[in-house]
C-alpha cells in the first residue's frame, strides 16, 4: 500500500476529522485521526498490519506490545500476523502499567506498535513499563506519524505507514480558541481537558 491509499483508508472511513480537537498529548489540532473508524474493519486492519511487518524481521521479536487504547488493535492484529504473543500497558491512575496477568520474560525483544504517533508520549511510556518488567523494546511501529519533523522522539528504530504533518499547538497559544469559534472536543485516549 502506498500513502495516498492509507489515506484514502481513512477518508473512506470518515476517519480524517476536521474541526477543534484536544489531542491525547494536551495539544490542540484541527485535524484528528480517529483511527477506530478504521480498524474496526478487519481488512483495513489486516492490510494495515501487513504493511507495518513489512518494515521488520520478524525473528528480531518475541513479543507485540502496544499502549492502551490507540494501539490495542493494530497491536493485536500485526502480533496475529506475526504469531508472537500480545501484551498492552494502560493507564490506572494517570500511571502506564503493566496490568492483567501480563509478564514479560527477562530479556524479550519486543515490538511496540502504535496507531498514531505525534508527541510519542504513550510510546514512550509503554517503553519504560517494557524495561522496568526486564524487556527490550527493539523497534516502534506505527500507522500514521502525525509529526513527523519531531524525530529523535525514540531511541530506538521507528517506521509509520504514512506520515501527516498536522499541525499542533499547546493549548495556551492555540488559535483555535483564540478564535473561539468552535469548542475544542476530546476524542482521544488521555490528556489535558
Amino acid at each position: 500500500m502506498n500513502e495516498h491509499e492509507i489515506l484514502a483508508m481513512y477518508e473512506d472511513a470518515g476517519a480524517l476529522l476536521n474541526g477543534h480537537f484536544i489531542l491525547s498529548s494536551g495539544r490542540h489540532s484541527a485535524r484528528y485521526l480517529q483511527s477506530a473508524l478504521v480498524l474496526m474493519h478487519i481488512d483495513n486492519a489486516t492490510a494495515l498490519a501487513r504493511e507495518l511487518i513489512g518494515r521488520i524481521d520478524a525473528g528480531d521479536i518475541d513479543m507485540v506490545v502496544s499502549p492502551a487504547i490507540g494501539g490495542l488493535v493494530i497491536g493485536q492484529e500485526v502480533a496475529r500476523l506475526l504469531h508472537k504473543p500480545f501484551i498492552f500497558t494502560e493507564r490506572k491512575d494517570g500511571e502506564m502499567q503493566l496490568r492483567r496477568g501480563f509478564s514479560i520474560p527477562e530479556g524479550a525483544r519486543l515490538l511496540v506498535v502504535e496507531d498514531v504517533i505525534t508527541t510519542g508520549g504513550s510510546v514512550r511510556e509503554c517503553m519504560q513499563v517494557v524495561r522496568e518488567h526486564g524487556g527490550v523494546p527493539v523497534k516502534v511501529l506505527a500507522v500514521v506519524d502525525r509529526a513527523p519533523a519531531s524525530g529523535g522522539r525514540f531511541d530506538v528504530p521507528h517506521e509509520t505507514a504514512i506520515t501527516l504533518d498536522v499541525e499542533t499547538y499547546d493549548a495556551d497559544a492555540c488559535p483555535l480558541c483564540r478564535e473561539g469559534l468552535l469548542p475544542p472536543i476530546k476524542p482521544g485516549s488521555r490528556g489535558a481537558a
